[in-house]
């Protein structure tokens, strides 16, 4: 299975290189270590979404169509889910006045 990060991480590098700066550039520009920069485009750092917002501003990309792009791509790798036979036990759940009464 693909994982997340991965999938982010080459769709930046991708736009990166199409734009033909370097890792240099964009770091600058986002305001993050350029090894940072490189462990996520590698996919070896999970980034935050504020840092992923600071990249894909740096690039000229909305971070929206990145991870629709990754999402698209993700649902051709992804399995399908295993069908569940048996449905799993719901917890009881108590109404505030039980929870109250009870106290």
């Amino acid at each position: 299975m693909a994982v997340l990060r991965t999938l982010i991480g080459e769709s930046l590098r991708t736009t990166r290189l199409r734009q033909q700066r370097t890792l240099r550039e964009v770091s600058g520009a986002a305001q993050v270590s350029l090894g940072y920069l490189s462990e996520v485009e590698r996919g070896q750092k999970e980034a935050s979404s504020e840092l992923l917002a600071s990249i894909c501003r740096a690039l000229g990309i909305r971070l929206s169509d990145v991870l629709r792009d990754v999402s698209e791509t993700l649902s051709v790798l992804e399995p399908a889910p295993d069908l569940v036979l048996e449905p799993a036990p719901v917890a009881s759940v108590h109404s505030i006045r039980d929870v109250v009464a009870a106290a």
